[in-house]
């Protein structure tokens, strides 16, 4: 069985999940369900931390792709961090880095979120 978890945090306006173990076909509904109640609150500022995250599938990679389009439309991103080699050849084979803002580091992620708002202010 794998084991995957999305833990959630906070910093201020920004929601960083932080993904840890196998994202599949098994444990994807478990980051439907994150991204889903991010938008149910209505927070359309999201970085996800790769981090800890050792795999992830086609079905894990289709769920980012489920969400982009709503929190967009809500002037919001998804901007990822923290990829380990595997996983950001996996996106970089994709083509995700034309779609999503990839970080080395999740500072600089919520920091390019940050930047933003303290531009519209």
């Amino acid at each position: 069985m794998s084991e995957f978890s999305v833990g959630i945090r906070q910093r201020e306006q920004v929601a960083v999940f932080d993904l840890k173990g196998y994202l599949d076909a098994h444990t994807a509904p478990e980051l439907e369900r994150a991204f889903q109640k991010q938008l149910e609150d209505r927070c359309y500022s999201i970085v996800v931390n790769f981090r800890d995250l050792a795999y992830i599938s086609s079905a894990g990679l289709g769920v980012l792709m489920q969400f982009i389009e709503d929190v967009r439309k809500n002037e919001g991103d998804i901007k990822l961090s923290n990829m380990s080699p595997r996983v950001f050849n996996v996106f970089d084979l994709l083509g995700f880095p034309m779609l999503y803002e990839i970080f080395p580091e999740e500072d600089d992620a919520v920091g390019k979120f940050l930047n933003k708002s303290a531009n519209l202010s």
